[in-house]
């Protein structure tokens, strides 16, 4: 009988919030209390009301996490070919790694707002649901209405 495969989104969600604590750690990166600072504690500073403003913990590391998800897209953009007169060809090892990379700043987004890979499953769910129907009713610029994502909890 072979073994039963794991979760393998909840797999990358648990191995980035030890790799996001170990980068804490190793580099002396300290909360607000002086202690070092773990994913847990992000997310428990994201769930209390006093990290709903714009000089909190919570907000900085949604920044940090952003502005390195835009670096990695930036290097993924990078690997592209836009020459359409070159003779280059697309490097696609390097841009699965990029597009990992990428995983990596994303899943800590996720973990930082308070997501693991079954909200963000059950919200991916909630979301296609609202994307199908807009594509059944013609979405466009001229109908744009956001109400369709109040919904989504």
């Amino acid at each position: 009988m072979s073994a039963k495969q794991p979760d393998m989104l909840a797999e990358i969600f648990r191995m980035q919030s030890l790799l996001n604590d170990y980068v804490f750690a190793k580099r002396d990166i300290r909360d607000g209390e002086g202690n070092t600072l773990t994913m847990q504690k992000l997310v428990e500073l994201g769930e209390s009301e006093a990290a709903k403003g714009p000089n909190t913990e919570t907000n900085q590391w949604l920044a940090n996490y952003l502005s390195a998800l835009d670096d990695e897209s930036r290097e993924l953009r990078e690997e592209l070919l836009w020459k359409w007169w070159s003779k280059d060809s697309l490097d696609m090892q390097n841009i699965r790694v990029e597009i990992v990379d990428q995983l990596h700043f994303w899943v800590s987004l996720a973990l930082t707002s308070g997501m693991d890979a079954e909200k963000v499953y059950d919200l991916y769910l909630q979301k296609n649901q609202v994307n199908l129907e807009r594509q059944d009713q013609d979405y466009s610029k001229a109908t744009k209405d956001e109400s369709d994502n109040l919904n989504i909890k």
